[in-house]
């Protein structure tokens, strides 16, 4: 029998409707476990491939700047662009999944952001690169903005720091992928060849969303208006309000020392290659270790606290890479990338948990506030790096993580009825 059939008893004039559908099949634990294992595989495919997308630009700046005779602030507007882009669509897709249901949505737009990624690769001026980035980035979060709201339609409340984690976890991932990758792929066989060759990855995420993901993960389907009423209700809610201060002042710090890190090493005293700057990019994996570990320790220390750990250690880490000397610069990037994660891993359960309905709308809001943080980190510090070079970039960068802790202590940390 199909869900939504009738069910039939023995008397043959009596029909009643079928019992609700159930997450996953009833065929025992093992299935229940299997179901669990393919979703959240899915979901870190689909992470993994939207953040690859995202910044598989930001190694080659040189390299873009060189060959369209741009300087480094319009070099990076090819990842502003797409944040931007991202910033713009995040609360279209949050209340669409609400109404919609949350498969359709990401694998649908995972699937757009394949042929997206592709035609980058065909652009043939930097005007149109900025355009088909920008059209990048209003795909992306049809997968970020939703994948956590649908973990929270399909896990317990006790699973959903760990698998939230994991799914920032993949966005770590994602982040070292894109950036090596098409480091390497670009000193070999130019910066074209990997937009192909991520497009070919994007396409088979799009696949394993579609046949891994459940249809039955949207349990608000009250419509597109009562969806974005419910959205925007949460700008009420001050606890929210502040965690989605804390994501955008987080991000533009984050973007910025990273979008602009290639000028400082390819520049004196270093001199470093393409390949050699995208392999400094590695540090990314410590917030693979990082994620996981805040998740589990989300279960015994309040989050508005994890959170506040993270962004210290964040700023302490920016603060290391002023120290002359390499050694220092990369050490300072990992423990940045220590403290990034803490509290990047912690705020978007914060919200999902925190949003009492309109749950998609919730995280779409959040995508929204980090993406607008990331589209002025990735523009304004390129001005501080013209006037006062990589002291100028961490200066306003570290002011925003500053900002953070202040929204995060004075709002997140607020009682549950404030």
């Amino acid at each position: 029998m199909r869900d939504g059939e009738a069910v039939h008893h023995p008397d043959p004039g009596t029909r009643v409707p079928s019992p609700t559908p159930r997450p996953f099949p009833p065929a025992g634990a093992s299935s229940i476990i299997a179901g669990m294992r393919r979703e959240t595989v899915a979901l870190y495919a689909g992470t993994i491939a939207a953040y690859s997308d995202m910044y598989l630009t930001q190694p080659v700046l040189p390299v873009i700047s060189r060959e369209f005779g741009v300087g480094p602030a319009r070099a990076g507007l090819t990842v502003s662009f797409v944040v931007l882009g991202i910033a713009a669509a995040s609360t279209f897709y949050g209340p669409l999944s609400d109404a919609l249901g949350r498969r359709r949505v990401m694998a649908g737009a995972t699937g757009l952001l394949s042929l997206a990624t592709l035609a980058c690769a065909f652009a043939p001026s930097f005007p149109a690169l900025l355009g088909l980035r920008a059209l990048q980035g209003v795909l992306v979060p049809g997968m970020t903005a939703v994948s956590v709201a649908y973990a929270g339609d399909r896990f317990r409340a006790a699973d959903l720091p760990r698998v939230v984690a994991g799914i920032i976890a993949a966005s770590v991932v994602g982040g070292l992928v894109g950036r090596t990758v098409s480091g390497a792929i670009t000193a070999h066989r130019g910066w074209r060849a990997s937009f192909v060759a991520f497009a070919v990855l994007t396409a088979l995420a799009a696949v394993t969303l579609a046949r891994g993901l459940s249809a039955a993960a949207a349990p608000e389907r009250g419509g597109w208006i009562a969806a974005y009423r419910g959205m925007l209700r949460h700008l009420r809610a001050p606890r929210l309000v502040g965690a989605y201060l804390v994501g955008c002042c987080l991000f533009f710090g984050w973007i910025g020392i990273f979008t602009y890190l290639p000028y400082h090493l390819s520049g004196p005293p270093w001199h470093l290659g393409t390949g050699a700057v995208s392999a400094v990019y590695l540090v990314y994996a410590a917030g693979v270790l990082a994620s996981p570990i805040a998740g589990r320790l989300a279960g015994r220390i309040p989050p508005p606290t994890l959170i506040a750990a993270g962004l210290v250690v964040e700023a302490l880490g920016m603060a290391a890479t002023l120290v002359p000397g390499l050694p220092f610069v990369v050490t300072g990037l990992v423990v940045l990338v220590l403290g990034t994660f803490t509290a990047q891993a912690i705020a978007p359960a914060f919200v999902n948990m925190t949003a009492r309905e309109a749950k998609g709308g919730a995280s779409a809001l959040y995508l929204t506030f980090y993406y607008v943080g990331g589209t002025l980190g990735a523009w304004l510090p390129g001005h501080a790096w013209r006037a006062a070079g990589w002291k100028g970039v961490v200066a306003v960068c570290g002011g925003a993580v500053l900002l953070a802790l202040a929204a995060d202590l004075g709002l997140c940390a607020r009682g549950e009825g404030s």
